[in-house]
């Protein structure tokens, strides 16, 4: 398993693209100035900080809204096997809210929450960036 990304769930998408780009001086991997997602990163080390529009990740989870007053942040981890690895955690006791199931072409996802309440987003690489 390996940190993929700390991912900000952000209502005015446009500012903190601005912010993560021009203030800050982050790299954009696609150029989505406008959303609905893109991923920053450092000069160095592979994982990043991502920007996601709420709404798009309240069409996933219900609990969230286009308010700023829930959820902010998701860690995110890249595993291999997502439905072996999803088997292995509920066994433990974990509780998925969602998947797995297909996040876009490129990806499967499975939700859950940390014991304080922090979403945990586990992705699953279908097809790697060239």
């Amino acid at each position: 398993m390996e940190l993929a990304q700390v991912r900000l769930l952000v209502t005015d998408f446009p500012a903190c693209y601005r912010f993560y780009a021009d203030v800050l001086g982050l790299k954009p991997q696609s150029g989505a100035a406008d959303g609905p997602y893109e991923k920053f990163s450092p000069i160095t080390g592979s994982a990043g900080i991502a920007l996601q529009d709420r709404r798009m990740m309240a069409e996933v989870l219900d609990e969230l809204g286009d308010s700023a007053t829930g959820h902010r942040s998701l860690v995110v981890l890249r595993v291999d096997d997502l439905a072996t690895y999803c088997e292995q955690i509920t066994s433990r006791g974990a509780t998925l809210l969602h998947g797995p199931a297909p996040m876009t072409d490129r990806m499967r996802v499975a939700h859950l929450k940390d014991p304080e309440g922090n979403l945990v987003e586990l992705q699953e690489w279908l097809l790697m960036r060239t």
